[in-house]
């Protein structure tokens, strides 16, 4: 009975990644928590909870959260714990890596400085540069 409540407190691996998902792209849109909240007509506490994975996110709140971060429901699902292999061939967990960059200060920060560069030429000579400059640091 005991390893039952116990078990029964430790948060779905599934509503962890849909909660990370939802922090990932908040942080992205340069969102707080509190913007989010009043948009959804809740507490920041709240977004705090399904941000952890501590309270799960109904279907409906899902949908407006969505809404309010512009992106489709699915998005919240992708690279999750079940999800099945993308289009791309890719498997679950493929993009974990991907998405713990995108969470880190220096991801969120590129991110958004190579989302304000307008001309495409200049986007293709900076992503060149970056595997330029991976290249040798693994050399």
């Amino acid at each position: 009975m005991m390893s039952d409540q116990l078990q029964a407190k430790k948060p779905n691996a599934i509503d962890v990644h849909v909660g990370s998902r939802i922090r990932l792209q908040r942080a992205l849109k340069g969102m707080s928590q509190t913007t989010l909240a009043e948009g959804l007509g809740i507490t920041f506490q709240q977004v705090q909870k399904y941000e952890k994975g501590t309270n799960r996110v109904g279907s409906s709140r899902l949908l407006a959260i969505a809404n309010i971060l512009g992106v489709p429901v699915a998005w919240f699902f992708e690279d999750g714990p079940v999800s099945p292999p993308t289009p791309l061939g890719m498997g679950p967990g493929s993009g974990r890596e991907i998405t713990e960059f995108l969470n880190s200060a220096e991801g969120l920060s590129l991110n958004r400085a190579f989302a304000a560069i307008e001309d495409d030429k200049v986007r293709r000579k900076v992503v060149d540069l970056v595997k330029t400059l991976a290249r040798e640091a693994s050399a």
